[in-house]
């Protein structure tokens, strides 16, 4: 049966490292489809989420956290943002309750102001203040900046106030039809899917100087013929010989760890039991280095 009177609306989230982008688009989406640690910078590409709620469809675009530029790689990931907020319905800037705002946050919020595009600010973590007063402020302070057209406090951590964001967001979704089948979740390819979850992983495993010069590569991803079970072959690069002994670990034990544990989360995405195999190769600077940005699928263009 056609389905009528359909709605969608495509939303960009954006803000600066670490303030809970792929948190809140998980959360939204009610799975994981873009990776979380405490680190900084962990989303690289615009991971893309779809939610279908009866006739409106939502279609998330979680962007890299905006920063200054340090690397050809980091570049790119600027790029990326200022790409995803044109040709979207509406902007979500997600902000922490307090301290001070960044210069990449400030110039953020006046991309938003000067693209004359609908906006929400959300201020995420607000389990972390006591004081409701310092969270007024927060808002005053930011709206005196830009006014947008709706602020939310919310803790993703809590789950304190994100249906709140949906039912914003309802307000902009406009007639028209679906632009992904109803039961899609993301637009990104298993093989990415799966490289990020290995990405999270070595994130979560490592030094705070290393992940960042990491990337993988799926290198085969082959079902099994008559068997329920899927081959994945992983190739993990990163930047310096010692940070591949680091990765490795002694005896192999880190490089076991990342894997026994990206396993598990990929057996659940993908509902097949996984041998994974990852491997890890040197190629220095590659962060600088455009030929292997676009061969990694991190480039913009």
């Amino acid at each position: 049966m056609e389905q009528q009177n359909t709605r969608s609306a495509f939303v960009a989230i954006v803000g600066k490292p670490n303030v809970g982008k792929s948190s809140l688009l998980n959360k939204l989406l009610g799975e994981k489809v873009a990776i979380v640690t405490n680190k900084p910078q962990t989303t690289r590409t615009k991971i893309t989420g779809v939610l279908t709620k009866n006739e409106v469809q939502y279609v998330f675009i979680d962007t890299p956290g905006f920063h200054k530029a340090k690397t050809k790689l980091s570049d790119s990931m600027i790029k990326a943002v200022n790409t995803s907020i044109k040709d979207v319905d509406i902007v979500m800037m997600v902000v922490e309750p307090s301290g001070k705002l960044t210069q990449a946050e400030l110039d953020l919020i006046e991309n938003i102001k000067q693209q004359k595009i609908p906006s929400i600010l959300i201020i995420n973590k607000i389990d972390l203040i006591s004081n409701k007063e310092l969270l007024v402020a927060r808002i005053e302070q930011i709206m005196q900046l830009h006014s947008f057209d709706a602020v939310i406090p919310i803790s993703v951590q809590e789950n304190n106030g994100v249906d709140l964001v949906l039912a914003e967001l309802d307000k902009y979704a406009e007639e028209g039809v679906h632009f992904f089948p109803d039961d899609t979740l993301t637009d990104q390819p298993e093989r990415v899917i799966v490289s990020e979850i290995i990405r999270e992983k070595i994130l979560l495993n490592l030094h705070q100087e290393i992940p960042h010069g990491t990337a993988v590569v799926i290198e085969k991803m082959r079902e099994r013929e008559g068997k329920d079970i899927m081959d994945i072959d992983a190739m993990i690069y990163c930047e310096k010989d010692s940070h591949k002994g680091m990765i490795i670990g002694k005896k192999g034990a880190v490089l076991k760890r990342i894997a026994s544990t990206a396993r598990t989360d990929i057996e659940e995405f993908l509902g097949v039991k996984i041998n994974l195999q990852c491997w890890i190769k040197v190629r220095e600077d590659w962060r600088n280095k455009e030929s292997f940005i676009r061969n990694f699928g991190l480039s913009d263009n």
